[in-house]
């Protein structure tokens, strides 16, 4: 059981990291970025490729992964720049669909639907599975909160007072003179550079990495992770990765304690009740559990 609840914990500080870098784009630019599993994709293989073919290690892997992956967000804020609202979360969403065919299809560089395996990681082998697990944890959780002192730091800086400008009104930020557009490009880069990173700690730690790891499910996963904890909140992000973890994880139980369900009624019960607990915590903290705090500056006489 604790070897569970470590591993556990290695996908709440992964979903976390998404969540963070999603924070960035969404929660403070006001920009619906659905294309995270795409991104987080592309830190993956870029960091098993670079282990396996280059003959890298993980830290020059992860930072190859990381400038990848910030690159390919630069080019998709520039492509969509002049999309807004649901016309930029679908195309967004289809740049992430493109990414995981392109996975399943260039046989020649990811191996296809066998996926990439046998990914090398600092102790894989030389220390136990339990041992490695804790590793792990401690790895992911120090980038989970590097990143989010980071991200939090950027926020109360001015250019995160920039972005929440444009995310509020794009155009009355332009006439005080910000670049829109370079914030824009900027904040995706950033906030991809985070998935990224999450990728290619992912691939590090699974050992294994195939196109069916990164479909619309994490998406919808980690927009429920922010949604719930709260939009422009950096330690809303992260509770929220921990609570969707506990709910989609904890709720596999049922099985056991309703022993007359099958396991398809297992499954409906399961979607069922985080389809309530989330239309419960829209309907009484619609800003989410830790809600963005915004800093009021006083003008003196």
């Amino acid at each position: 059981m604790l070897d569970y609840l470590v591993s556990l914990s290695v996908f709440a500080g992964l979903y976390g990291l998404l969540a963070l870098g999603l924070n960035l784009v969404w929660g403070l630019g006001g920009m619906v970025n659905l294309g995270l599993a795409g991104l987080f994709a592309i830190g993956a293989y870029a960091s098993a490729l670079a282990e396996l073919r280059l003959h890298l290690a993980l830290p020059a892997a992860a930072i190859l992964a990381t400038l990848l992956a910030a690159g390919a967000g630069a080019l998709l804020a520039v492509v969509t720049a002049r999309l807004k609202g649901d016309y930029l979360a679908i195309v967004t969403l289809g740049f992430a669909e493109v990414i995981q065919l392109l996975a399943a299809n260039e046989i020649w560089l990811t191996n296809g639907t066998d996926g990439l395996s046998a990914i090398p990681a600092p102790g894989r082998g030389q220390l136990s599975p339990f041992h490695f697990d804790i590793a792990s944890t401690s790895a992911v959780w120090l980038a989970v909160i590097l990143v989010s002192l980071l991200l939090w730091r950027l926020s109360q800086a001015p250019y995160g007072r920039a972005l929440r400008a444009i995310r509020e009104d794009e155009t009355v930020a332009a006439v005080a003179g910000k670049r829109v557009l370079a914030f824009k490009v900027s904040a995706f880069a950033a906030g991809s550079a985070v998935m990224g990173l999450a990728g290619s700690l992912y691939a590090a730690y699974t050992g294994y990495v195939a196109p069916d790891s990164f479909d619309v499910l994490v998406t919808l996963l980690v927009v429920l992770a922010l949604t719930a904890g709260g939009l422009g909140s950096m330690a809303g992000a992260v509770l929220g990765a921990i609570l969707v973890v506990v709910l989609t994880e904890g709720t596999r139980f049922l099985g056991g304690l309703l022993p007359d369900l099958s396991a398809l009624q297992v499954a409906s019960l399961r979607q069922g009740m985080i389809g309530v607990f989330l239309l419960l915590l829209l309907r009484f903290r619609p800003e989410g559990i830790l809600p963005e705090r915004m800093r009021r500056h006083h003008l003196e006489d």
